[in-house]
């Protein structure tokens, strides 16, 4: 078995050939031809087509022009959400934070003065809705970044550009209300 796996790598390595075009997809029983995989290819460089690509799951193919624009549409728009997710959920822990305390102590300072050096403390509580909220939150996060590295490694310029374009449009939508708050008193960055 690993003289077939290595001649197929080798194969593979050596191989000038294009995707797939062909609109036939067989799923086989595992057992397909030397090198098959049970009929299906993954490719291993960015090439651009429509035909026979598998996103995601195996029943959903792509096969026209018109699925792979249906398909980067929808790419996009999961790309543009994740970053919409992400900047939610900073949010949401915002507006969560619990027994905000605010500490002051004088410090010398250079010519005699006395400067006043703030600490905010903040609380959480591990066993609130807002965590159980944040912990949901977090578990789709984590899916649907995985499912949009997946949809990277199809190595179809069509879906690469859709997720990077996702991404940059849905950082655009959502980040610009980012507030980055600047502790003069902050000294570790």
């Amino acid at each position: 078995a690993t003289m077939t796996h290595m001649h197929h790598m080798n194969h593979m390595k050596n191989s000038t050939m294009a995707p797939p075009t062909s609109t036939e997809h067989d799923h086989g029983s595992g057992g397909g031809g030397e090198g098959n995989h049970g009929g299906h290819m993954m490719m291993m460089t960015f090439y651009f087509g429509y035909n026979n690509v598998e996103l995601l799951f195996t029943g959903l193919l792509i096969n026209s022009p018109g699925e792979m624009v249906a398909a980067c549409i929808g790419v996009f728009l999961l790309a543009a959400l994740y970053e919409g997710l992400k900047i939610g959920r900073e949010v949401l822990l915002r507006r969560s934070q619990v027994n905000v305390r605010y500490n002051s102590m004088p410090l010398p300072g250079a010519d005699g003065t006395v400067l006043m050096e703030t600490h905010k403390t903040v609380g959480y509580r591990m066993l609130s809705p807002a965590h159980f909220l944040q912990t949901l939150l977090h578990i789709i996060q984590v899916v649907v970044s995985y499912f949009l590295m997946l949809v990277f490694m199809t190595y179809n310029g069509y879906l690469c550009i859709a997720v990077a374009a996702g991404a940059g449009m849905g950082y655009f939508l959502f980040s610009w209300r980012k507030a980055v708050v600047v502790d003069i008193t902050e000294h570790c960055h």
